[in-house]
This record gives C-alpha cells, structure tokens and sequence, in this order.
C-alpha cells in the first residue's frame, strides 16, 4: 500500500506533482511549447481589446482548454510509449483520438475567436 499524505501536506506534494508535469511538458514537447506562446499571444490580445466580460472570458477559457488537452494528449503519448515502441493498432488508436481532441480545443478556440472578432469586420 502506497502512503497517503492528507491535508496540506498532500496538497503541498500534489503541487509539486503537477509543477513537475508543467515541466516535463514545456521541456519534452514541442507542441505545448508553441501553444504556451499562442496563449500567452492571444490572452493578452483578448485583455486589451474591447469585448465585454462574458466574451473575454470565452476566450480565455477556450486558451486554457487547448493547454488542457495537450498535456493530456502528451500523457497518452507517454504512456503508449513506455508500454512499448513497437506498432501496435491499439496504441496508434489511442495516440489519434488524443490528437484529435486536441485538434477539437483548437477548432473550437478559432470558431469561439472568429465568432467574437467578427462585431470588429465591417
């Protein structure tokens, strides 16, 4: 049996846990990376221009899960790959439907932007 930590301590540790993934992330896949720097890009866009809160809010929102869904997606990835590095159907499988969520979060980002850039086109 795995020891448990409990109150703050198990929350101190589970922070640590996550600050690591952050880490693995940004270190180990390109694709978090150039995604930290679109939203880093793009969140300050949607602070400066003039929407109203429930929209800017939307598109904040739709920058976070884009960074969701990667880290997920590189979880996948990295567990598909410690299992083993031969092909196999099932593997390939679970690697494209994690793309392709992550392919989702983007798809909806640019039609959530679009649709609140859209009031600026004349």
């Amino acid at each position: 049996m795995k020891p448990s930590h409990t109150g703050l301590h198990r929350v101190f540790k589970a922070t640590g846990y996550s600050f690591k993934g952050f880490l693995a992330a940004w270190r180990f896949e390109a694709a978090f990376r150039q995604e930290v720097f679109l939203f880093v890009v793009l969140a300050s866009v949607a602070c400066v221009i003039n929407v109203n809160i429930a929209e800017r809010a939307l598109m904040l929102l739709c920058l976070f899960v884009v960074l969701l869904t990667e880290l997920l997606n590189s979880a996948v990835e990295a567990v598909v790959d410690r299992v083993g590095t031969e092909h196999h159907e099932l593997s390939g499988r679970a690697k494209d439907i994690a793309s392709a969520a992550v392919f989702i979060s983007l798809l909806m980002t640019f039609v959530v932007w679009s649709v609140v850039l859209s009031q600026f086109v004349v």
